[in-house]
């Protein structure tokens, strides 16, 4: 990120009011922050997925389904429980310490009834999914709601903090644990069990960390002090809720209408289609709101983020997802066996989504951090509505049709969030698209060269051969299309980590001789 680049739709409105000096210490900041969380999440997900590719060798798709539909609704008690606090602490950056405590006693309110009735639901929620045994499954699943109220004022804090090197490090220990869990159980045959304590214990190991690090006391609730943030909250929460209840009901549809073992498939390929996405989605969630905020003021600055990190998202996760999407037939055989064949056709289609997918939680949380949380509830409240039909739609066609519903319908939300948050930072589409060409260019080649190899390969070579040669012929045709039809964007990034390491370097310096003297 250069803050000194021009930028095309900066105004003499809003260019003066940009401190060209705090913005460069706020870029090293953020590349630290990006880089940190990155190597934990990577790390970590590195020995997950080591682990699951045992675990799903050990357990059956009716397994993963029975867990599938025991987690339906445990996201959204997580989030009625922290009912947007942490976001809103990152935002509303003016709130006293009583306040945050009497925030504190809510959250921790609402994680104890939000689980007692967790536990009125099991019945209901068993016979809904036709699935006997369900229900103490459901139960034990939702203890990992209890730590989500007292620590979610902590995580705001920490967050506000720029905490997100430390952030990292527990959101490691919580995967790593709930893989090492899952693992062990699954090898001593408890079955789906195995998956449900190992996301328990997880959850509840990271609580402490983030309780003993940034303890919080707890106050008595007066609503007329907390009612700023708790309206904030609210619009959070509700968008929070509605976005993954639309996100998750084609799992309840393909449980509900197809069956367990077609709900396991279907939650494999999202899962799959995820793996690209999913530390670059907690990158986005958590690091980027606490940066957004620092500048809500500064459309320059806005846009210059928008911008980079776009440009960014795209270029790491357009051939991640799109390439597994092309990858599938060859890597699902090999990486999970023949009784997992089915993930194919839904992959190949979830790929594609998931690629879109990955740009617009930046323009959602700019949206969000410069004030506009009504909006995107709204936006997300009209997606919940239409979203579900599709799914339903689609279901007609088997999981493969569910996937496509994605692919139809969500253009929809994401347009009307794009041409609100460019029109309220003033941002041209060019500018946006522009970002975007890098990215869009090397997926294309990639694309067509491994489509080529497909067709041209004869079906007598073996299946590992084929994977390998599609992998490494898809990747030279990326990343050769991006170094030479976009080299300036290219050398852009390469001098704002050269510019970052010096940063560094001189920061180390400067701690070196003050601890001197």
């Amino acid at each position: 990120m250069d803050p000194q680049q021009p930028v095309a739709s900066e105004t003499k409105a809003d260019a003066p009011k940009t401190d060209y000096q705090a913005l460069r210490e706020l870029d090293h900041s953020l590349a630290r922050s990006l880089a940190w969380r990155a190597v934990a999440d990577w790390t970590s997900q590195i020995l997950t997925w080591s682990s699951l590719l045992i675990v799903v060798r050990l357990l059956t798709p009716a397994d993963f389904g029975l867990v599938g539909m025991a987690v339906v609704l445990v996201p959204y008690l997580k989030f009625l429980t922290d009912f947007g606090i942490p976001r809103t602490v990152v935002t509303l950056r003016h709130l006293t310490e009583d306040q945050l405590a009497q925030l504190n006693s809510v959250t921790a309110l609402l994680s104890v009834v939000c689980f007692g009735i967790a536990c009125l639901l099991a019945r209901p929620i068993e016979l809904f999914f036709r699935a006997p045994g369900l229900a103490p499954v459901f139960i034990v699943s939702c203890l990992a709601i209890l730590p989500q109220g007292f620590r979610a004022v902590s995580d705001g804090l920490l967050a506000k903090d720029m905490q997100f090197p430390l952030l990292s490090l527990y959101e490691a220990a919580r995967s790593i644990s709930a893989a090492v869990v899952t693992l062990v159980m699954a090898y001593m045959g408890y079955g789906y069990w195995a998956l449900v304590w190992g996301n328990v214990i997880g959850t509840f190991l990271r609580c402490v960390l983030v309780m003993r690090r940034k303890p919080v006391r707890f106050a008595k609730p007066v609503l007329s002090t907390i009612r700023e943030p708790l309206i904030f909250g609210w619009h959070v929460l509700v968008s929070i809720v509605a976005l993954n209840s639309y996100e998750r009901l084609d799992n309840v549809t393909a449980g509900r209408v197809l069956g367990r073992s077609a709900l396991g498939i279907y939650a494999m390929a999202w899962n799959l289609a995820y793996v690209p996405l999913e530390k670059v989605t907690s990158l986005v969630t958590i690091v980027l709101p606490s940066y957004f905020s620092a500048v809500q003021h500064d459309l320059v600055a806005l846009r210059r983020y928008v911008r980079t990190l776009t440009e960014g998202l795209a270029l790491a996760t357009f051939p991640a997802t799109i390439g597994l999407g092309l990858v599938a037939r060859e890597l699902v055989p090999i990486a999970f066996g023949k009784k997992w064949i089915g993930v194919i056709a839904p992959l190949e289609v979830l790929s594609v989504f998931v690629a879109v997918r990955s740009i617009v939680p930046v323009l959602s949380r700019v949206l969000t951090a410069i004030g506009n949380a009504r909006f995107v509830m709204w936006n997300d409240l009209a997606a919940l509505c239409f979203l579900p039909i599709a799914f339903y739609i689609g279901s007609h066609w088997g999981v493969a049709g569910i996937a496509w519903a994605w692919v139809v319908a969500y253009p929809f939300v994401a347009s009307r969030l794009c041409i609100k948050a460019l029109k309220t930072i003033k941002m041209t589409f060019r500018e946006y698209f522009q970002a975007l060409r890098p990215a869009l260019d090397g997926t294309i080649a990639m694309a067509l060269i491994v489509i080529a190899l497909k067709m041209g390969l004869p079906q007598s070579v073996p299946l590992l051969v084929r994977l390998i040669l599609e992998i490494a012929c898809g990747a030279f045709a990326y990343g050769a299309t991006v170094l030479l039809g976009h080299k300036e964007r290219v050398m852009a990034f390469v001098r704002a980590a050269q510019s970052f390491r010096k940063a560094r370097k001189e920061s180390k310096k400067k701690h070196i001789l003050q601890t001197r003297v």
